[in-house]
């Protein structure tokens, strides 16, 4: 709302050639005043900064007393918007909405199932038509494995080609004996 308020108020008051240094020096007194958080943190730059704001606030009104009440609508405003965060909570919108925690085996997940990786080289038959996923049986299991986009019907024999612990990749026979030579 303040940005709105803001473009409104320069809108309204400035025009032509003075417009790009009233709105230079605004955008320098934010720069300064994001600086000083950022950076130094000492408060020194934040108040140069919202002195130009200021100064960028009051130079376009037609009178001085329209200036000074401009600038004091100004300072009030940064007031009232620092009384709002120290009164207000934090309400956590943004944690709400994103995903913080790391899924990571250092936490004690892991998505990764092992034993997929001793069925590289295993011969099994499809269970069902892959267009590309479908379930294969090797060895008496039977497994949720994709084609890499091949199609294959039901009853073929096929081969496991990879796995990468949560994907079992696998290929016809005949493909698989073809590849390999």
């Amino acid at each position: 709302m303040g940005l709105a308020f803001i473009t409104l108020y320069f809108a309204h008051h400035i025009e032509g050639a003075a417009s790009i240094w009233i709105l230079a020096l605004y955008a320098g007194g934010l720069m300064l005043i994001i600086f000083d958080g950022k950076v130094t943190g000492d408060g020194t730059f934040g108040v140069i900064g919202i002195i130009l704001m200021s100064l960028s606030v009051a130079v376009p009104t037609p009178g001085i007393l329209y200036g000074v009440l401009a600038v004091f609508g100004f300072l009030l405003g940064i007031v009232g918007a620092l009384v709002f965060l120290k009164v207000f909570p934090r309400r956590g919108l943004w944690d709400k909405l994103t995903l913080k925690d790391k899924l990571s085996s250092d936490s004690g997940y892991n998505s990764m199932n092992e034993s997929y990786k001793e069925l590289i080289g295993k011969k099994g038959k499809a269970l069902t038509a892959f267009r590309p996923t479908g379930t294969i049986e090797v060895e008496g299991e039977r497994y949720s494995a994709t084609s890499g986009g091949q199609w294959i019907e039901a009853g073929v024999d096929i081969e496991v080609v990879s796995a990468d612990g949560t994907r079992i990749l696998i290929k016809k026979m005949e493909q698989a004996s073809q590849t390999s030579s």
